[in-house]
């Protein structure tokens, strides 16, 4: 009887019970603070990895923007035969004085700009050092091309250049099977608007992709055909032949027009 009496007695300490479930649910909320916490300082860590992403971003844009600025100034200096002042240079690039002489420091550090005697803008010396590196470059791509024109067309063929305003031999190939042909020395220079390879280039700057023939105007006796090489990225150049004796353009032309269109393929 002591047994059964005994067992349906209730718990001899019932607050202390509750005390002990009370802690129980302390604990657990610690923990889930605790968590929250974690949960705070990786949300805290992933907004600085954001915030530091985007400060990135943004110089990186910073930097494109100035170097496209500092492109495009050059192209407008050399598209101005008398030079830039700052001011024009600002105002054809939409931006303060201010921004254009922050480019024209590193520019003119590296030679690709100057100022002349008046202060106006110039391209520098820099630039004709990056032209002469590229112009092996040029000519290596055009030999194949070339050597089939003079072959061809048994006549001198050559890559004329733009180079300070004139035009520029700059790669020569004298046919194999002939007597006689014009002795064409690669460095050559001549007007842009004399002899066909110059006035070829000429056309090409209105994107006229035309033969431009041409009798004694560089060589008495001499007569040459050219055509533009058009569609390479600022390159202004001419393909062309010329010869000890008339050429018949209708035969040669189409030559010529072929070797130009071979050219720009091989340089793009």
């Amino acid at each position: 009887m002591d047994a059964t009496a005994r067992s349906g007695e209730p718990p001899a300490n019932p607050s202390a019970a509750v005390d002990a479930v009370a802690g129980q649910a302390d604990a657990v909320g610690r923990q889930a603070d605790a968590v929250a916490g974690q949960a705070d300082a990786v949300t805290g860590q992933a907004d600085a990895v954001t915030g530091q992403a985007d400060a990135v971003a943004g110089r990186v844009g910073e930097t494109s923007q100035t170097l496209d600025r500092g492109l495009r100034l050059l192209h407008l200096v050399a598209d101005a035969s008398g030079g830039l002042t700052v001011t024009e240079a600002a105002n054809r690039l939409g931006v303060g004085r201010a921004a254009v002489y922050r480019l024209v420091g590193p520019l003119t550090g590296h030679g690709m700009l100057r100022r002349d005697g008046d202060g106006r803008l110039r391209l520098g010396a820099g630039l004709l050092h990056l032209a002469r590196r590229a112009q092996p470059l040029l000519a290596e791509g055009a030999l194949p091309a070339l050597r089939r024109l003079a072959e061809q067309a048994g006549a001198t063929a050559h890559l004329t250049v733009v180079e300070g305003g004139e035009g520029v031999a700059l790669a020569v190939v004298e046919p194999s099977w002939t007597s006689f042909h014009v002795a064409y020395r690669a460095g050559a220079r001549h007007p842009l608007d004399r002899g066909a390879a110059g006035r070829a280039i000429l056309a090409g700057r209105a994107g006229v992709a035309e033969l431009v023939s041409s009798s004694g105007e560089l060589q008495a006796g001499a007569y040459g055909v050219a055509a533009p090489v058009l569609g390479v990225a600022g390159l202004e150049a001419s393909v062309g032949v010329v010869a000890l004796a008339p050429l018949d353009v209708g035969t040669i032309g189409p030559q010529v027009l072929t070797a130009a269109a071979a050219i720009a393929t091989a340089l793009r």
